[in-house]
């Protein structure tokens, strides 16, 4: 699936992709509404009613992925609701041997997330895998999302790469179009981004299961 010797840099995901999106999908479509509405005196039904509403606003946008944003939103301290938590945070299957194959073969791996920096570094607290990247880029930081064409010109900025020679792994479609559209040229998504939810078979992108189907070799 993957010609390891046409690839300089690697650009993975965090949520989804490296990390189970369980933890995600759980937390906010169904402890952030218990949450909600013992907080704001809502029946259950209420809560999710109003809230699934809110989410599906605005989606791949920076207030979408930002805490703050949410905090403020829904007069609730996300961050400490997430921290406590955060013993769900897992990292998917083969993904810390994949990462250890990558630094080995000494090409460039980035992490590219629109995950707040309060999600990062709750999530790092708890399972730390910053160790095996070149560099770890937050969108909030660069003013736009993955979603945005503004994202991948302020990522060459910030960390030249060449776009012919870059793969990008990612679970989020619009994201994989963003990158296509700019010009990456080796794009993959994740069959199966919450370990709990059934595998996807309608992607547009070519998918795998898990990163032992595309390992790079071990050096000798």
């Amino acid at each position: 699936m993957i010609d390891w010797n046409s690839i300089d840099t690697v650009l993975l995901d965090m949520d989804g992709t490296l990390l189970d999106l369980h933890f995600d999908n759980y937390f906010w479509m169904q402890h952030v509404p218990e949450v909600y509405a013992r907080t704001h005196g809502l029946s259950p039904e209420d809560s999710i009613e109003q809230l699934h509403a809110a989410f599906s606003v605005d989606q791949g946008t920076l207030d979408w992925y930002s805490l703050d944003y949410w905090s403020q939103r829904l007069n609730l301290d996300i961050p400490a609701i997430k921290r406590e938590l955060r013993h769900m945070v897992d990292v998917r299957p083969y993904a810390v041997e994949f990462l250890t194959r990558l630094h080995e073969s000494h090409r460039d791996v980035v992490m590219v997330t629109n995950a707040h920096r309060k999600t990062l570094d709750i999530k790092m607290d708890h399972i730390d895998i910053t160790g095996w990247f070149d560099r770890v880029v937050v969108s909030h930081e660069l003013n736009a999302p993955k979603e945005e064409q503004a994202f991948w010109h302020n990522l060459q900025a910030l960390h030249p790469f060449d776009p012919g020679r870059t793969l990008l792994i990612d679970d989020t479609e619009r994201v994989l179009e963003s990158a296509r559209d700019y010009g990456i040229a080796h794009l993959l998504t994740l069959l199966q981004p919450d370990s709990k939810r059934q595998k996807r078979i309608d992607t547009r992108f070519p998918g795998i299961h898990h990163f032992d189907e595309i390992m790079p070799e071990a050096l000798p």
